[in-house]
């Protein structure tokens, strides 16, 4: 049997190889679980639970695994050192997971402080529409490899709202065109169907506009369908190779 440890760091960085020069890859955020493939002395070899991507963190006193209770349902979620809103101690990302230990009126205590009940959900939450939320990631600045509010790329912004359903999704592009199976012609897309370029991916929000994290343009912007498919065409010399229905 696997045995996973939790990440109880708000954000951690995944490198390629085990360097802080090496190329951030992904994130782990807060509540993700990984195991162990390799050990040693300032670096951890992890493979992540929940998409199975792996990478070298740096070796922090991670956490004994631990079964979430509750997700994070907002942008960011402050963390306070008291059950009030005053001690600010960190924030929580979207889709955070933490395990409840004690309520206090509008407040909830976890590990690593007390967060406020408007904030969260229960882990099994679900919205009928998945990208419901996704605008609250709207100018939030492009960072490839990330997965926050500090700075996200193209594919986790998909990738963190199948996760916060209890959904799973491939981290990056060219995995996510292969695994959602239903293709789409342009003229039929319609909102959250998913438009793929090598190595890029946008959701669109009606049959007009697309919400993407667009590296050109250093943030997460909504767009004409069109406008993007054109731009991208002439900057990079890429087309459409897929627009998918999940």
């Amino acid at each position: 049997m696997t045995k996973y440890l939790t990440n109880n760091f708000s954000i951690i960085n995944l490198h390629k190889k085990p360097s802080t020069k090496s190329e951030i890859v992904t994130q782990m955020i807060y509540g993700d679980s990984f195991s162990l493939t390799k050990k040693t002395k300032k670096w951890l070899k992890v493979k992540i639970k929940e998409d199975n991507y792996t990478g070298y963190v740096i070796n922090k006193n991670f956490s004994q695994y631990i079964k979430s209770s509750h997700k994070v349902a907002v942008l960011k979620a402050k963390v306070y050192k008291f059950p009030n809103k005053r001690n600010e101690i960190s924030k929580l990302t979207f889709g955070s997971k933490i395990k409840v230990l004690e309520k206090k009126t509008n407040f909830l205590k976890f590990e690593k402080g007390w967060i406020s009940l408007k904030d969260i959900k229960p882990i099994s939450y679900k919205e009928k529409n998945f990208f419901n939320k996704i605008n609250i990631f709207k100018n939030i600045r492009y960072k490839w490899g990330g997965k926050s509010f500090k700075g996200i790329d193209c594919s986790a912004l998909v990738q963190i709202f199948f996760n916060f359903h209890n959904k799973y999704c491939p981290r990056d592009a060219k995995d996510q065109v292969k695994y959602f199976r239903k293709n789409i012609k342009l003229k039929k897309i319609k909102k959250n169907d998913l438009i793929y370029w090598k190595g890029h991916v946008a959701v669109a929000l009606s049959n007009k506009k697309l919400i993407h994290a667009y590296g050109p343009m250093k943030k997460t912007v909504i767009m004409g369908i069109d406008q993007t498919i054109e731009r991208i065409k002439r900057t990079a010399n890429l087309k459409v190779i897929g627009i998918k229905r999940p």
